[in-house]
């Protein structure tokens, strides 16, 4: 067996190393002193550098203007951006951009993909639900007018919370369910009738929204109507979740490395103490459980492979080490740093604010432990 990534691949993580070399992950305003959002928007200078590096296009064909590569290499990718904390959009965009590739008509495809990879138009992803514990495809319905036949428009009603990039994306991808028990994926304008946002704001500090629906009109080509959609969306959301936990895990296991390599106590290196040691040991297990997990889920999802469990199995284990090894690494980071990693001029604690929101993101590890279980009854071992 293998686990060497292609060339490809590896050129993808390395390009992404050179844009987000200068990114500082202090940027802006502690999300410890601000009561709102720590900006406006999104790194814009950032999300144009990424244009310019083919980064945006990376799943997308070659006749899209895009490097045709696959969800491994977008997980390398997102792994690089959380080491800095890169305020952009790159998992939801790309994603939608995935799933519209995959599911999405020709007319729509010829509409995004080729703007989306340019940078020009902004896609993000409605996964929370209503409460942010119910399944997202619940949150909003969708139907037909009465009368109408197929090609009619679809109408939404429902509410999504924590929707990221809420306020910057030009188009929502909304997942809905119908009268028949199906789900939709809607993409709703940012700007459209029947469509209302209310702001949230995340641990982070960045800015979400609240979106409300009531009787938005989407005309039939923009809604996905396949089966199977939403749950490849989903799945290739939470593991891109599982990279951005990963980066930013090896970042902080780093910063805890060098911290403790400099700080002394009774004439020595505190990184020599056994009790120290011994931590930084557990969260580097972490580390690695966190990482192969996170490439079985993003290969299976890549290769169509098929397994003993369908790829939502692989993908809930993956999510499962990664929020809970990612909580570990960063109380242990703060542990390790003292009061040190509470001073909001040092930048552990914006880590923390981030790796809070991650561990949640698509489901804590709990959701996704009830979720494996149900997979192996459904389909037992053996």
């Amino acid at each position: 067996m293998d686990f060497t990534f292609s060339e490809e691949q590896q050129a993808a993580a390395e390009a992404a190393r050179g844009v987000f070399a200068d990114v500082a992950p202090d940027a802006v305003p502690s999300p410890a002193l601000t009561t709102g959002a720590v900006a406006d928007g999104f790194d814009r200078a950032l999300w144009a550098r990424l244009a310019d590096a083919d980064l945006l296009s990376l799943l997308s064909a070659e006749e899209y203007g895009g490097a045709g590569l696959d969800a491994v290499a977008l997980c390398l990718v997102l792994r690089e951006s959380a080491k800095v904390l890169a305020r952009v959009p790159l998992l939801e965009n790309s994603a939608a951009m995935a799933a519209v590739q995959a599911y999405g008509g020709p007319e729509l495809r010829a509409e995004l993909l080729e703007r989306a990879g340019r940078g020009e138009v902004v896609l993000t992803v409605a996964s929370s639900g209503r409460t942010g514990h119910d399944p997202a495809e619940l949150a909003v319905t969708a139907r037909h007018e009465e009368g109408e036949g197929e090609g009619a428009d679809w109408i939404l009603d429902g509410v999504q919370t924590a929707v990221p990039w809420a306020y910057d994306a030009d188009y929502i991808v909304v997942p809905a369910h119908t009268a028949a028990d199906r789900t939709v994926l809607a993409l709703v304008p940012r700007v459209h009738d029947g469509v209302a946002p209310a702001e949230q704001f995340s641990t982070s500090g960045e800015r979400l929204g609240e979106l409300r629906l009531e009787s938005a009109r989407i005309a039939a080509r923009d809604v996905i109507d396949v089966e199977g959609a939403w749950e490849w969306l989903r799945d290739l959301l939470t593991t891109g979740t599982c990279a951005l936990a990963l980066g930013l895990g090896e970042r902080v296991l780093r910063m805890s490395s060098e911290y403790t390599s400099k700080r002394e106590q009774f004439g020595f290196p505190v990184a020599t103490f056994q009790a120290v040691a011994v931590q930084a040991a557990d969260r580097y297990i972490d580390l690695r459980a966190m990482e192969v997990t996170l490439w079985q889920a993003a290969w299976r999802i890549a290769s169509g492979a098929r397994g003993t469990l369908p790829v939502a199995g692989d993908v809930a284990v993956a999510k499962i080490w990664a929020s809970e090894g990612v909580r570990r690494v960063v109380q242990t980071a703060q542990h390790l740093h003292g009061g040190f990693g509470a001073d909001v001029d040092y930048p552990l604690h914006r880590y923390h604010a981030w790796a809070k929101h991650l561990e949640l993101s698509l489901g804590p590890a709990a959701a996704h432990e009830e979720a494996l279980g149900d997979l192996l009854a459904a389909h037992p071992l053996g």
